[in-house]
């Protein structure tokens, strides 16, 4: 993958090869009007040596890497032009080769970005506890033994086990458990986790450059490096091409006995309508699919949307939301379950913990009027307890509130796999319970289905949650097969293994997706929400938390390569009759450039549909 610095300086090369070949053509026009046809042809010629140089580069590297495309077929025109004295036709074609690989250069480079965003996440610096005192270090110098200090919200650094009486990690990154999770004094904590309760203390038991996160990202990096590029749609046609455009441009050279009819062959034959025509349409389709909340990095993955069969699936925040939502409330008492939601929210208001912070979002959402608590005292990792409205409230974990009661109450009935279990006390008693889980999404089903008749024949999940979470959620979904507790290379060997079914789409946001979604042919990452090294390793951003606008990215795919390919056939068709006119003399090289412009503007006219694709089932924009 070029770096940006090396993305810059091709599309500057390409700018300014177009910018001398049009001045160029433009200078040696108005000499020729001004009666100096020596001067005009000198001008000619300048404006085409610097587009056939770079052109003759990218030819020496194609054929290093064992390739060869459409460059051969323009190097040949342009060269046989200008040593035949035909340099305004040679100039001609400069003009438009130039212009079209740039155009499919801006296609490439669309939306493309490095892995900035996956490497920023890695911590650049840890605190250690040091002789007393807490310093500040380079991840670097974090040594197995060290022992350091998690603030709320951060990132662990390194590998290590939990020094502290607990912790509260939300591993959703890594694991594609949708729940923050206990760690009891001496458990794991796992480096790209976050803490998401109180401060604590870890050992370090792994270097930095030999933990999880870091792991992760030499995966991502050698799925990156290991995945098959894909071909260029115009260069697919251009081996065929090219051969018939030699054979007719020789016959016609031997049986005039004149080398210009043989120029003439090669300049309409320069493959402009697959030079322009493929990039024009696949740029409209990249555009038309923004619209729709799908941005493609690129043409060569939206032609590989089109040929897509088989798709693979993350489920924590992709079927499902990723965030615990309550899915139940059972009341156990006199208090009804409106109130018992209005007590706990008004109680947990006091709590930065991931589930708590949900109760409150429930009850604000059912447009519940929270209370202020006071004389709140959290114990981290467990629950809260303290006064609302005179009464007290105790809520968090089953053994905490029922521990402070006279008489404990039962748990609530079959909470179901994958579902928290908020229980509430209320003035000593207990009160209910709130069910929580990570739900399927709404819609999702339907997604599904709609995904299916859009080309999609095989659906599988792929999950680092418990098999019995990924059974709950994908009930009735109708899915091919489901994958549990997957590491991220197993998921990497699942994309490939799926390759057998054609062309695979994942479809992920975690950071345990980024090394699939490098491996698949085609990456989609959720990316409202999702991690940003799901984000910069995928091919394909959803700019929504939901996969319904993924129907409309592929149906566009597939509307503007079929754009492409008609705009193609005809471009090809028209270019043959008239490499046959000029092989029989009725065109000279000159005409034979201008009849391949108008050819151009039509094959572009036709390509430019590709900004009208409406999909089917989708009514309005997601903007």
């Amino acid at each position: 993958m070029p770096t940006p610095s090396e993305t810059f300086s091709a599309d500057r090369l390409k700018t300014a090869t177009l910018a001398l070949a049009l001045a160029g053509l433009a200078a040696g026009l108005v000499l020729h009007l001004a009666g100096q046809p020596a001067a005009a042809r000198i001008a000619w010629i300048a404006g085409t040596v610097p587009a056939l140089a770079a052109l003759l580069l990218e030819i020496v590297g194609s054929i290093r890497r064992g390739e060869v495309g459409l460059d051969v077929l323009a190097a040949l025109s342009m060269s046989s032009a200008l040593l035949f004295g035909e340099t305004l036709a040679a100039c001609i074609v400069a003009l438009m080769y130039s212009g079209g690989t740039l155009l499919e250069n801006i296609a490439e480079g669309r939306a493309r970005r490095e892995m900035h965003t996956l490497l920023s996440r890695v911590p650049r610096f840890a605190l250690r506890h040091r002789d007393g005192q807490i310093d500040r270090v380079a991840l670097d110098e974090i040594a197995p033994g060290d022992r350091l200090l998690i603030p709320q919200g951060d990132v662990v650094p390194v590998d290590g086990t939990v020094l502290s009486p607990g912790a509260f990690l939300d591993t959703s990154a890594l694991t594609g458990e949708s729940l923050p999770q206990r760690r009891a004094m001496g458990g794991e904590a796992l480096s790209g986790a976050t803490n998401a309760g109180e401060p604590f203390d870890m050992l370090a038991t792994r270097r930095a450059g030999e933990s999880t996160y870091a792991g992760i990202v030499r995966l991502v990096e050698a799925a990156q490096r290991s995945k098959a590029p894909m071909a260029r749609l115009a260069d697919r046609w251009s081996l065929g091409f090219l051969l018939v455009a030699v054979a007719i441009a020789a016959a016609a050279w031997w049986s005039a006995a004149d080398p210009v009819r043989a120029v003439a062959v090669l300049v309409i034959a320069t493959p402009c309508p697959l030079i322009l025509a493929v990039p024009v349409a696949l740029v409209a389709g990249l555009s038309r699919a923004a619209h729709y909340g799908v941005l493609v990095k690129g043409a060569k993955p939206l032609e590989a949307m089109a040929r897509a069969r088989s798709l693979v699936l993350d489920k924590t925040g992709t079927l499902t939301d990723g965030r615990p939502r309550i899915t139940r409330i059972e009341s156990a008492g006199p208090v009804t379950e409106e109130e018992l939601l209005r007590l706990a929210a008004s109680l947990d208001q006091v709590s930065k913990h991931p589930v708590a912070q949900a109760v409150v979002e429930a009850a604000k959402s059912r447009g519940i009027a929270l209370a202020t608590p006071s004389e709140a005292r959290e114990s981290p990792g467990e629950g809260v307890a303290g006064t609302v409205e005179g009464r007290s409230v105790r809520v968090g974990g089953f053994s905490y509130v029922h521990a402070a009661l006279e008489a404990p109450g039962a748990g609530p009935e079959a909470p179901g796999a994958g579902a928290v279990v908020v229980a509430v006390a209320v003035d000593g008693a207990a009160a209910g319970h709130l069910v929580m889980a990570d739900p399927l999404r709404a819609g999702a089903g339907a997604a599904l289905q709609a995904l299916r008749s859009e080309g999609i024949a095989r659906i599988v999940l792929a999950t680092g949650d418990r098999p019995d979470v990924a059974a709950r959620v994908t009930d009735g979904l109708g899915l091919d097969a489901v994958h549990a507790e997957l590491t991220p290379d197993e998921k990497v060997a699942l994309v490939l293994s799926e390759r057998g079914a054609g062309a695979t789409m994942m479809v992920g946001d975690g950071v345990n997706d980024a090394p699939a979604l490098a491996a698949a042919d085609i990456g989609v990452a959720m990316g409202a929400r999702g991690a940003g090294a799901s984000a910069e390793a995928a091919d394909v951003v959803l700019l929504v938390d939901r996969i319904e606008p993924l129907v409309a990215g592929i149906a566009i795919a597939r509307a503007a390569r079929r754009i492409a390919l008609q705009s193609v056939m005809a471009g090809i068709g028209l270019s043959v009759i008239g490499m046959i006119a000029a092989a029989l003399g009725y065109l000279e090289p000159v005409e034979g450039a201008l009849l391949q412009e108008v050819i151009d503007v039509a094959v572009i006219l036709n390509a430019l549909r590709a900004l009208r694709i409406a999909p089917p089932g989708v009514p309005q924009e997601v903007t």
